[in-house]
């Protein structure tokens, strides 16, 4: 077990460290511009800063939870669709659809009581991401259209679907923008400091599952075939069409739940113009986490740490935009791993993540 966890974890890790290099690199050749000297103890400086807004004391830790409870949501729904062989680039528009969702009926129950309110909203949130999910998963199943780009044209629907829903039927009454309501009894309970809310449960509790359904169950099991090969599924008796509908379906049902507990735990409203790169950064953290639960967890905790911490490093005058920077690097050698290994030497071996194939590659005439 352990030299199997130390195949798959390696090259990650490698790729992290190596993003902190270059990081450093970076911080160092711009350092006269941020602190008008040349410094080559700045990028000491920057990572003891982020790692003391991100583990630092209680508020700290709980405000990494906080950023990365909708990256593990998300990431899972990404990693979901790799299993199946989808490459689902749309867990943009399915956290924006699921976060509209909840908010729509949270604001219309304002009065009710919170133990009805909140798990109508997040059931309506799942709702919406799955259904939001469901639509490129037929389309692939039934026409061999290309899930990537089916999922990039609907997170642009999605956008304008917020914008005129927000601006509509749904703005608040009195507000000086386009915006709804806030939400009042289906907000999420603050459990621990001051925003650790309910949904790091539903984090935390969705790793397990999600587990448990691809490796320990029959429909996780098809999942995975379908995946490797959908005509040696076909020849066994699955249904490859279904598996890609259900595949997508379940994965748009974590990226709105990712998008509930963002809006319903944190945010407590929803904008017209409410924008987020929790979808693309799922990428990222999927393939961190080598599209693997546990893994997912791990690389979300990475990420939610590296944005609980940016606000530190301002202090020492550095844009926060070198979280980016960095979480940028990190996916730049994941996904070109060989470089990763040829640096340090590391061979090829079960832990790769066949998973990658799936951003070229599409089921087209195989599925239907």
């Amino acid at each position: 077990m352990i030299a199997r966890i130390r195949a798959v974890a390696l090259v990650p890790a490698l790729s992290v460290l190596l993003a902190l290099v270059v990081g450093a690199l970076i911080m160092i050749a711009t350092s006269p511009m941020v602190i008008d000297e040349f410094s080559l103890v700045l990028p000491l400086q920057a990572y003891a800063a982020m790692l003391s807004g991100s583990f630092g004391s209680v508020d700290a830790v709980v405000n990494t939870m906080v950023n990365a409870t909708p990256l593990v949501l998300a990431g899972l729904a990404v990693a979901v669709g790799f299993k199946g062989g989808l490459f689902n680039i749309g867990a943009q528009g399915q956290f924006l659809i699921g976060g509209l969702s909840a908010t729509a009926v949270a604001v219309s129950m304002n009065g009710a009581s919170p133990l009805v309110a909140v798990p109508a909203a997040m059931i309506a949130g799942m709702i919406g991401g799955a259904a939001w999910g469901f639509i490129p998963g037929i389309l692939k199943a039934y026409t061999g259209a290309h899930e990537v780009v089916v999922t990039i044209m609907l997170n642009s629907v999605a956008y304008a679907v917020i914008s005129w829903t927000i601006s509509g039927p749904l703005i608040g009454d009195g507000v000086t923008f386009a915006r709804t309501d806030d939400i009042v009894a289906a907000a999420l309970p603050v459990m621990i400091g001051r925003n650790g809310h309910l949904g790091i449960l539903f984090a935390a509790a969705a790793v397990p599952i999600a587990l448990w359904l691809l490796y320990r169950s029959t429909t996780g099991f098809e999942i995975r075939t379908t995946g490797a090969n959908p005509d040696a599924a076909r020849y066994a008796g699955m249904r490859p069409r279904a598996v890609i509908i259900l595949t997508m379906t379940l994965s748009g049902l974590l990226a709105g739940l990712a998008g509930t507990t963002e809006i319903l735990g944190e945010v407590g409203y929803m904008t017209a113009s409410y924008s987020t790169g929790v979808g693309w950064d799922a990428i990222a953290v999927a393939l961190l986490g080598r599209a693997h639960p546990v893994g997912v967890l791990f690389a979300g905790i990475l990420f939610g740490a590296m944005q609980a911490g940016a606000g530190n490093m301002q202090i020492l005058d550095l844009p926060v935009q070198m979280v980016d920077l960095l979480q940028a690097v990190i996916l730049l050698f994941i996904t070109a791993d060989i470089v990763v290994r040829r640096l340090f030497r590391v061979r090829e071996s079960a832990g790769d993540i066949v998973e990658l194939a799936s951003v070229s590659r599409s089921y087209g005439g195989g599925a239907v």
